[in-house]
């Protein structure tokens, strides 16, 4: 292993360690100690991947972020659209323990944007950022008559909105709302518009 690929393995397993910490504890009790205990690294070598928390969090954010896009098969021109656009609903949604642990990540985001201009900034990024994802994903369903045509923006905020206002009923563990409902309901409110069948597929995460 050279030792570019050794910097590269090392900040990796530290992004990991740093999500997994911050969705534990929460960010305002995280240290830079804590996180290269759990990471394995000296704090020295923590210190000279990110000088600060704030620098750490905004990349495990963006890492985390990065990571969840990967697991959809969105890039697989392959797949039917509407089955890429179900696994990325399912992404957005607390639907395993990683995914619940990627969102405890946005509720800290949320948090910390409210009061601190960097952390909202970050924020409206990576909101562009899954706007785009999705808006990719329907454009390409129009362009192959899978979908009819309609408001890409308005469906992809639609999405966003839902998978939001659900997912924390989700992590609440809300007795009135559960996985299958949750999908269910995103579904059949953009079905019409993109003139699908409003039930939610059966997919699996990719792999």
């Amino acid at each position: 292993m050279t030792k570019a690929e050794r910097a590269l393995e090392t900040r990796e397993r530290i992004l990991t360690a740093a999500c997994e910490v911050i969705a534990d504890i929460g960010f305002e009790h995280v240290s830079m100690r804590k996180v290269a205990e759990h990471a394995g690294v000296s704090k020295a070598l923590l210190h000279y991947h990110f000088d600060t928390r704030e620098k750490l969090f905004a990349e495990a954010m963006t890492h985390s972020f990065a990571k969840t896009g990967t697991d959809t098969g969105s890039e697989d021109d392959s797949l039917p659209a509407a089955v890429v656009l179900a696994r990325i609903v399912r992404s957005m949604l607390p639907t395993d323990e990683e995914l619940r642990q990627d969102w405890k990540l946005w509720q800290e985001l949320w948090v910390r944007a409210l009061r601190d201009g960097t952390a909202r900034h970050l924020a409206v990024d990576l909101y562009d950022q899954l706007h785009a994802w999705v808006a990719g994903v329907v454009e390409r369903g129009i362009a192959s008559g899978e979908f009819t045509e309609c408001d890409v923006a308005a469906i992809s905020t639609l999405v966003l909105a839902l998978c939001d206002g659900l997912g924390i009923r989700l992590m609440l563990e809300d007795p009135r709302i559960g996985l299958t409902a949750a999908q269910s309901t995103i579904w059949r409110a953009i079905a019409p518009a993109l003139g699908i069948d409003p039930i939610f597929p059966e997919v699996s995460p990719a792999v």
